[in-house]
């Protein structure tokens, strides 16, 4: 009896540190993040590239990531809490700012540099000009999201007038689109990919044209969150965009069929071939951004785009909206550490 009593101070010791041990955070903890995306799409490649190559757990991050299914609903989430970082058009925060001041949001890095979408055209057009909308029907995209308005800054620069020149259809969800098109709906359709290109391989459809290419250079698709949580997290927003910064490069240096190699998971149902020809597209108009800074000539570019299609509700200026801190911070840090 004395020898069990002798052992009990010392076994209690063991487990109170046992306990202490398995609660305290290890090197190897990760800090969470949610991260909603507008929608799921290899237009966003470098951001898949980050993930399966390691450089967000390398920073010590997890990334929760979820498809918000369009552009109001992925900023509900983040205004009510619900996500810490949103991937979406910057037009979105830019509604969010006009409108309310009391959920204050701010762009941080920018992912795509230009219009994601192309034309797509029921019979093959070997040289194709924009005029060619004339008199006819376009499947479009949603009123006041960056791809519609996009479309119709084309169509207007190649002297279109929207909605009376072309006949803009627009009372079909995005999800719908393809089957749409594959129905007989629209003599022309605005797809994204890599539904553009499943259609062209089908011989059902034939991409003629690139809104992006057409439309030139702007913060299509960036990285937003709260003024507040990247107040309170501003070393973990770094880390982000550092991710998301080594993915960039990645893609830069690497070819569309090294591409589409690491980021096959993500997406299980588009064939090997079909990937790298989406790639390979999206990279040869660069709509991969190089590096997450925000051009603010670029900013004024979709500005002015967004008063063209009567849908800006108010100037927000650039500095009021767009925070290039921490993205210049890493950018910095990049080249010290490559010279």
């Amino acid at each position: 009896m004395k020898n069990k009593i002798c052992w009990l101070p010392a076994f209690i010791l063991v487990l109170c540190f046992a306990l202490v041990t398995a609660c305290k955070p290890t090197s190897g903890d990760n800090t969470k993040i949610r991260l909603v995306e507008v929608t799921h799409s290899l237009f966003y490649a470098p951001q898949y590239v980050a993930m399966s190559q390691g450089f967000f757990k390398q920073e010590g991050l997890l990334i929760e990531l979820v498809n918000g299914n369009g552009g109001d609903k992925t900023m509900t989430t983040l205004l009510a809490d619900e996500s810490d970082i949103v991937l979406v058009g910057v037009e979105s925060g830019i509604y969010v700012t006009a409108r309310s001041g009391s959920n204050p949001v701010t762009a941080f890095a920018q992912l795509t540099q230009t219009d994601g979408s192309f034309l797509v055209s029921r019979k093959p057009i070997r040289q194709f000009n924009w005029q060619m909308l004339k008199e006819k029907s376009l499947l479009g995209q949603r009123r006041g999201g960056m791809p519609e308005m996009v479309s119709e800054y084309v169509q207007r620069k190649n002297k279109l007038v929207p909605h009376k020149d072309v006949r803009i259809i627009q009372n079909i969800d995005y999800q719908n689109l393809g089957n749409a098109f594959l129905s007989g709906t629209g003599d022309f359709a605005q797809l994204f990919e890599p539904l553009a290109s499943k259609i062209e391989e089908e011989g059902k459809g034939y991409i003629v044209a690139s809104f992006g290419k057409d439309s030139g250079y702007l913060p299509y698709t960036c990285y937003l969150t709260k003024k507040s949580w990247i107040q309170k997290n501003p070393e973990i927003a770094k880390k982000f965009v550092r991710a998301v910064y080594n993915g960039q490069r990645w893609v830069q240096t690497h070819s569309p069929e090294e591409i589409a190699s690491v980021i096959q998971d993500y997406f299980p149902e588009t064939n090997k071939s079909t990937l790298v020809r989406v790639v390979k597209r999206y990279k040869e108009q660069s709509s991969y951004a190089s590096n997450p800074l925000i051009d603010k000539d670029e900013y004024q570019h979709l500005l002015d785009i967004m008063q063209q299609a009567g849908e800006l509700p108010r100037h927000v200026l650039y500095e009021q909206l767009i925070d290039t801190k921490i993205s210049q911070e890493v950018m910095q840090e990049a080249k010290g550490a490559s010279s």
